[in-house]
């Protein structure tokens, strides 16, 4: 996919990966909505693009991805000021076992509610010119953070959820390519909240597992992991993949087509 003109929605996008995927999405020519509940942070950060791109290649819009007005209010408005959808990024999220309620309100809650409604927008038979959504999951998509149960949750729920939904994609003809994007630990302000009691809660004293993983493994830096949904958006061939990506590599991962191939151990029943 040629990205050059095409119109890009970033959610959660003032800081951290969103930033990221905002920054190397106009660096390919991209004109870019930002989407985020942090008012001051997305006028900070659309005055510093438009010094640097230019005013008419972003917009930012104050929005929260788990109210259905909000989400589709804002989404209306995007396509009335940029004509259509290209690209959807449903990046927003939060780690907070303690108000585990918000935590899949917006990590899970989110990204359905965004692959939905742009789907509206985007698929053929709608009107819209097809494209991609990337939804941002998490290494603890593909397996257990001990420390944060209802994040790992919310993160599988990601990963099952969009490949679905990339086969209905598929089976329906709407054009729309759906992929997921599975990172380790990222150097976000995201970090500093995984060792606050008030996220994490009382509940789990396992906190400083994520610090020991992360002095084994180290940090992602986030343009890292940009270039890894680059890699998502551009291939035109990646439909329902998972590109998960950690200090050492970038690797699409694989799954078995059915629950039976799973690697398995017979079970007595008797």
């Amino acid at each position: 996919m040629d990205l050059k003109d095409k119109v890009c929605v970033v959610t959660g996008a003032a800081q951290g990966l969103g930033r990221s995927f905002v920054e190397i999405l106009l660096k390919n020519g991209s004109k870019v909505a930002l989407i985020d509940v942090n008012k001051s942070l997305g006028n900070e950060l659309k005055s510093t693009l438009d010094q640097e791109y230019g005013r008419d290649r972003t917009e930012f819009y104050l929005a929260d991805v788990t109210s259905e007005e909000d989400f589709k209010g804002v989404l209306e408005k995007i396509v009335k000021t940029f004509g259509r959808i290209d690209i959807l990024c449903n990046n927003a999220g939060i780690i907070n076992e303690k108000h585990w309620e918000k935590t899949i309100a917006i990590n899970l809650g989110g990204v359905v509610r965004g692959t939905y409604l742009a789907l509206e927008h985007m698929k053929k038979e709608n009107g819209g010119n097809g494209g991609v959504i990337v939804n941002v999951s998490s290494m603890a998509g593909l397996g257990p953070l001990p420390m944060a149960p209802i994040y790992t949750a919310t993160k599988h729920g990601v990963v099952g959820f969009s490949r679905a939904m990339a086969a209905v994609s598929k089976l329906a003809n709407y054009g729309v390519r759906i992929n997921i994007l599975c990172p380790w630990f990222v150097k976000t302000s995201l970090l500093s909240s995984m060792s606050s009691e008030e996220h994490i809660g009382s509940f789990f004293p396992l906190k400083g597992i994520a610090e020991t993983m992360m002095q084994n493994r180290g940090c992602l830096e986030a343009d890292v992991v940009a270039k890894a949904f680059l890699v998502l958006v551009k291939d035109e061939s990646k439909n329902g993949d998972v590109l998960m990506i950690d200090p050492d590599e970038a690797v699409f991962v694989s799954f078995p087509e059915r629950a039976k191939d799973f690697s398995t151990t017979p079970v007595s029943l008797e």
